[in-house]
């Protein structure tokens, strides 16, 4: 079983987000296993104050290092070697590969940021991955841990009922998913492709993957440009 563990002063939103859909599955199918360390939970101020004031001034608050030293501890105690993601817009960006690497992972450890950031010193010396979901900023980090525990958990086998459909989405093979249609095949005058009604699965196959080409080349040239390296043809 895989264990994922979220640091956050408020877990409430990431149990409900765990607790519905594909991540509900898994923890159901006993695939993966949650945990929620609440940040307040782990403070040692006689207020349960979990932030302060930055050194050097500055506008904002910074979560103080021991709750989210202590939370980890609390974990880390038991001699397992986690990756522990920081989610943060200056970070790696999310991508497919980053997702199908932390999806063979075994133990991960969420640290949720609010206000103006955390003390640097957790950064230096628990996180192993602070990943970026694009380039803005939220009001905390429980929404882009949500996002990135998703990305990676429906990659893990048997946490969705055919690991082929993930396999064709957006991004995997460098390529963009193609386009899908399902019953009727007529609708507001509007048809759907005939080889996708053919039955010559052959011919299907062709035409999802001339679609993908296609749209990723008008979309996303950089992806394009990849494919085509990694299939060693030209760029056109």
């Amino acid at each position: 079983m895989k264990n994922i563990s979220f640091i956050s002063p408020f877990c409430d939103l990431l149990k409900t987000f765990t607790s519905t859909s594909i991540l509900d599955r898994a923890s159901k199918k006993g695939i993966v296993n949650y945990s929620y360390l609440d940040l307040f939970s782990f403070s040692d101020d006689s207020h349960n104050r979990i932030d302060d004031y930055p050194y050097g001034g500055g506008e904002g608050m910074i979560l103080k290092a021991q709750p989210i030293f202590s939370a980890y501890e609390s974990i880390a105690k038991n001699n397992i070697e986690p990756r522990v993601i920081y989610p943060t817009p200056d970070g790696e960006k999310l991508s497919m590969n980053l997702s199908l690497e932390l999806s063979k992972e075994n133990d991960i450890i969420f640290i949720c940021g609010h206000y103006k950031g955390i003390d640097q010193r957790v950064r230096d010396e628990i996180v192993t991955d602070e990943i970026s979901i694009g380039d803005y900023v939220l009001t905390g980090g429980e929404l882009p841990a949500c996002v990135i525990a998703d990305s990676f958990i429906r990659l893990i086998p048997e946490v969705i009922n055919n690991i082929e459909s993930a396999r064709t989405d957006s991004f995997y093979e460098n390529l963009l998913d193609c386009a899908h249609y399902t019953r009727p095949d007529v609708f507001n005058n509007l048809k759907v492709p005939d080889v996708l009604i053919s039955g010559n699965h052959k011919e299907i196959e062709k035409w999802k993957l001339e679609d993908r080409i296609d749209k990723t080349k008008k979309r996303r040239i950089d992806l394009y440009k990849k494919y085509l390296k990694n299939s060693n043809q030209k760029v056109e």
